[in-house]
């Protein structure tokens, strides 16, 4: 009895320090943060910032490029262009036409980017826009290449795009789901759904909107190419469903850099204990709800079907927030094709039963519907 004490506590004090080990490893605290972005047909100007989190070091960009193409069919198709890439860091102002110079970022603090890039023939055409930034970090943690790509797209069109698909139901009520335009990071998720729902809803509506369509909305993807996976991850996915996102390196350091291996590796072996006496599930459970929100590549709609699509946030505060504006009851929830339906946050906690019912049949889809927000409507 002794020894498994012993052992126990070995294994717990060798995890809290890999745990300290991989948070003190040093890492590139760069982040681009889109701004805005002016749309014509002559020109496009994007604004962003790049922000070093780091509270002591400087970090260096001694590279920085974008690709530029329209989606088309599932396809990107390359747009040839000019760039001008102008940089305002305080007081300085730099115009770097086509050809990036190596840039210091000193530490907690920003530079301010500003992309002007003309179209080489014809004209920018009336579609989205894929815009990718390719750059590398170097500094006290090495040499780290990274890419981060945007949705640039034309919104007044695409507001009058809309559709609405009528989908069958029961008991007294409809399900109307409302095609959209593809969503980014530029479509702030209050603004977008008044837009798409302001002169559709009918008082006693319950509107349901995907996780994945908001937590792309807000950010919350990210490309593998930008994950520095371990070893310990390398390890830990194997132990899950090969269908699983937590399958993969990336998919599995995603979780380790927001719990830790401490956590996971108990959670792990709880889950196999019960999974042993035929009770599925309790890995998730003591990892909490984000470990099940992970969607790794190939998990969404494209072009996001090459990034890692991770949980939406503050999904409370905005369902509150929607139901106010629009007078309905609002709800966020993750449902797949396979019937399993879970509602991550709610207005209104009385609609959550009746909406585990009518979602079973994932009238929004998991493909490429675009139809990330539903109506239930009584009749």
């Amino acid at each position: 009895m002794i020894f498994i004490i012993y052992s126990i506590l070995i294994i717990c004090i060798s995890l809290l320090i890999i745990d300290l080990i991989l948070i003190s490893i040093p890492k590139s605290r760069l982040e681009i943060i889109p701004i805005n972005y002016e749309f014509n047909p002559n020109k496009l100007k994007v604004e962003c910032k790049i922000i070093n989190k780091n509270k002591r070091k400087e970090t260096m960009i001694p590279h920085l490029d974008i690709n530029l193409n329209y989606l088309e069919n599932e396809n990107l198709i390359n747009i040839d262009h000019t760039k001008d890439i102008i940089i305002e860091d305080k007081s300085l102002k730099k115009d770097y036409k086509g050809s990036w110079k190596t840039t210091i970022i000193k530490s907690d603090s920003y530079i301010k980017l500003c992309l002007i890039i003309k179209p080489k023939k014809g004209i920018f055409d009336k579609k989205s826009i894929w815009l990718s930034f390719i750059w590398s970090n170097y500094g006290h943690f090495g040499f780290f290449n990274k890419r981060d790509s945007f949705l640039l797209n034309n919104h007044e069109i695409n507001f009058n795009s809309r559709k609405l698909i009528k989908i069958s139901s029961n008991k007294g009520f409809e399900t109307i789901a409302i095609k959209t335009a593809l969503l980014g990071i530029f479509d702030e998720p209050h603004k977008t759904i008044s837009e798409y729902c302001k002169d559709i809803v009918k008082r006693g509506d319950i509107l349901v909107i995907g996780e994945t369509p908001l937590a792309i909305m807000q950010g919350r993807y990210i490309d593998p190419l930008n994950i520095r996976y371990t070893p310990f991850a390398q390890l830990l996915c194997y132990f899950f469903h090969p269908t699983s996102s937590l399958a993969t390196a990336c998919g599995m350091q995603l979780l380790l850099n927001k719990i830790g291996i401490t956590r996971i590796v108990f959670a792990l072996i709880i889950g196999i204990i019960f999974k042993i006496l035929k009770i599925n599930g309790i890995f998730y459970r003591l990892t909490g709800i984000e470990s099940s929100l992970i969607d790794d590549i190939s998990g969404t709609t494209f072009p996001y079907d090459k990034s890692i699509v991770m949980g939406p946030i503050n999904t409370k505060f905005f369902c509150d927030n929607m139901s106010r504006t629009l007078g309905i009851d609002v709800a966020v929830a993750d449902v797949n094709d396979l019937g399993k339906v879970k509602i991550l946050s709610s207005s209104n906690k009385s609609i959550e039963k009746l909406l585990v019912k009518k979602l079973m049949n994932n009238p929004a889809g998991n493909d490429d519907q675009k139809t990330p927000i539903v109506l239930i409507r009584k009749i």
